[in-house]
C-alpha cells in the first residue's frame, strides 16, 4: 500500500501523536488532498483495524450504530442486533473514519456527541445497551470545505475535534508520488502535468472549475492514461468528461492548450 507523503512531515507526526492522546482528528482540505490516504497511513502506523462511514444526506442512526434483524437459530426465529461501524469500533478499539462529515444532515450527527467527548460512551437507542469505548478507540473525520452538497459543520460537533488543515501536495513530493504510484516515468511530461495541475488548482481557488478537476486523484488517473494515449485525450477522459458545466470544460481546454 502507498503511504501518505507530504513535504510537511509534521502532518503525519502530529496526527499519530494526537490519536495516541485520544484526540479526535478532523482532516480539513480540498478533494484529493490526501485525507483518506492519511487516514489509511495512520491505520498502518498504529496497527489498528479501521471502520469507515461515508456520510451523505441519507445517513441515519442505523447506518452509524446498526440495526435489528430476524435470524433463525436452531429452528427458532429471534431478533438480533447487527452492530454498525460506530459500535464495532468502540467495542473493539478500532479507528473510526468518518468521511465527508459535513455531507450528513446536521440533525443526524449529535447522536455521536457522547462518543466524541470525555464520556466516550453511547446508549444504543435500539438495544438500550450502554457502550463504553475501548481504550484504543479513536476517531478521524474528513471535511471538504465549500464542496457542492456540504453543510456548515455544527459548532458543538466541531469543538470535539482538533484540526489538521491539509493542502494539495506539490513540488518534488508530488513528482515522487506520480513516479511511485502511476505508470508514467517521462520526467518532462510529469513536469508539464504538474504545472497543468497547478494551473487547475489556481482555477479551482478562483471558482472557475470544481475542486474535483484539480484533485491529486484526478492527476494520478491522468498520468496513468498518458502512458497509453496522447495527453490531450487523456485529459479529456480523466478530467473534462467528468464535468457537467460546459464553461468548466472550456476553461480546462484553454488551460490544456496553453500548457501542451
Amino acid at each position: 500500500m502507498n503511504l501518505y507523503q507530504n513535504a510537511d512531515t509534521t502532518i503525519l507526526e502530529d496526527a499519530v501523536n494526537m490519536l495516541q492522546l485520544k484526540k479526535n482528528i478532523l482532516l480539513k482540505g480540498p478533494t484529493g488532498s490526501g485525507k483518506t490516504k492519511l487516514a489509511e497511513t495512520l491505520q498502518l502506523k498504529l496497527n489498528r483495524p479501521m471502520n469507515s462511514i461515508n456520510c451523505s444526506v441519507d445517513l441515519d442512526a442505523e447506518s452509524l450504530l446498526g440495526f435489528k434483524t430476524i435470524e433463525v437459530i436452531d429452528g427458532q426465529s429471534q431478533i438480533s442486533f447487527v452492530e454498525g461501524p460506530v459500535i464495532q469500533a468502540m467495542k473493539e478499539g478500532h479507528l473510526l473514519y468518518i468521511d465527508e462529515i459535513n455531507m450528513a444532515k446536521p440533525e443526524t450527527l449529535p447522536i455521536l456527541n457522547g462518543v466524541l467527548d470525555f464520556r466516550r460512551t453511547i446508549t444504543n437507542p435500539f438495544t438500550g445497551e450502554v457502550v463504553k469505548a475501548h481504550d484504543d478507540f479513536a476517531v478521524i473525520a474528513a471535511i471538504n470545505i465549500g464542496y457542492v452538497g456540504t453543510l456548515p459543520m455544527n459548532e458543538a460537533l466541531k469543538n470535539r475535534f482538533v484540526v489538521i488543515d491539509m493542502e494539495y501536495i506539490s513540488g518534488d513530493i508530488l513528482k515522487q508520488v506520480i513516479q511511485e504510484q502511476t505508470l508514467l516515468q517521462d520526467d518532462l511530461l510529469i513536469d508539464q502535468l504538474i504545472q497543468f495541475n497547478k494551473d487547475l488548482i489556481t482555477m479551482a481557488e478562483q471558482g472557475q472549475v470544481s475542486e474535483e478537476a484539480s484533485s491529486i486523484r484526478a492527476l494520478l488517473d491522468l498520468c496513468d492514461l498518458t502512458s497509453i494515449m496522447p495527453v490531450e485525450r487523456a485529459i479529456k477522459r480523466a478530467i473534462i468528461d467528468k464535468l457537467e458545466d460546459e464553461r468548466e470544460q472550456q476553461a480546462i481546454i484553454n488551460a490544456m492548450e496553453l500548457t501542451f
